[in-house]
């Protein structure tokens, strides 16, 4: 069963490398549709400047912030033996959560939309992380 706390994080393996594919052939698309030439675009104030659709790297952007904390609370579950049903679905939940985020974003985009599923994320990953630091004082 510990090993199952791995399987969140593959998920969010998979869904990185899904973004990062789409961020590239949107961006190269777009690049020789519009002739942009490589070096124009050589800095993030300059691809701002001249990418007009910017959804699926603002979303891989996104995908190294709260996933970061994410990726830690598994190994700290993983390490203080706290893989449980509690810690998995939360881990799941999370996941999902953040597919739904990039879903949203990476297609239609609707800014509230977006925003209700970064919340919902956020407060399953603090509420993650609010297990793991009871189990860790009280274990």
């Amino acid at each position: 069963m510990q090993h199952a706390i791995f399987l969140p994080a593959l998920a969010m393996v998979v869904l990185t490398f899904a973004v990062w594919w789409r961020m590239y052939f949107i961006r190269i698309g777009e690049m020789r549709r519009e002739r942009i030439h490589p070096q124009s675009v050589a800095t993030s104030t300059q691809m701002a400047a001249r990418l007009v659709d910017t959804r699926a790297a603002d979303n891989f952007r996104n995908l190294f912030e709260l996933p970061v904390l994410f990726y830690l609370a598994l190994v700290v579950a993983a390490l203080t033996a706290q893989v449980n049903a509690i810690t998995l679905a939360l881990a799941w939940l999370f996941v999902v959560l953040r597919v739904a985020h990039s879903w949203i974003q990476c297609g239609y985009n609707t800014v509230m939309h977006r925003f209700a599923a970064y919340v919902a994320g956020g407060l399953v990953l603090w509420t993650l992380w609010g297990v793991l630091a009871f189990g860790l004082l009280h274990g």
